[in-house]
C-alpha cells in the first residue's frame, strides 16, 4: 500500500496535512493554515522537497527524543516528524518520507467536515 497525504481540518478550523506511510503510521504533520489552497501547496512543497537530504533538519525535541523538520528551499518549515525513542529509529522515518511523499495521494477530508 501506497504512502498517502490526508488533509483535515483541526479543532481551530485551520487546515493542515499528515503523511502517512503504507502502514498508516503518521510520519509527518504539517502545521495550520488558514486557507485550503495553502495547505494544499505545503502537500505539493513536501513532494517537492522531500527527495532532497539537505532539507531535513534532524534534531531532538525539549524532552531530548530524535525528531526531524523537512523544511523548503527557502529554510521554512514545511513538516515535522514525531518523537522517535532512537536516531536510528529517526533515520528510517526521514527515508520513509522520502519514499512515501513523492508520490503519495491526497486525500481530502475537509469535504466531509
Amino acid at each position: 500500500m501506497a504512502g498517502k497525504f490526508e488533509l483535515y481540518k483541526d479543532k481551530a478550523e485551520e487546515y493542515r496535512f499528515r503523511l502517512k506511510a503504507g502502514n498508516g503510521e503518521i510520519i509527518l504533520v504539517s502545521e495550520g493554515y488558514k486557507q485550503k489552497a495553502s495547505a494544499e501547496n505545503g502537500i505539493d512543497s513536501v513532494k517537492k522537497n522531500a527527495p532532497i537530504e539537505t532539507h531535513y533538519e534532524k534534531k531532538e525535541s525539549t524532552s531530548s527524543k530524535p525528531m526531524f523538520n523537512l523544511k523548503a528551499s527557502n529554510g521554512q518549515i514545511i513538516g515535522t516528524s514525531e518523537l522517535y525513542n532512537s536516531t536510528s529509529a529517526r533515520d528510517a522515518g526521514i527515508e520513509s518520507v522520502k519514499n512515501n511523499a513523492p508520490t503519495a495521494t491526497i486525500v481530502d477530508l475537509t469535504a466531509a467536515a
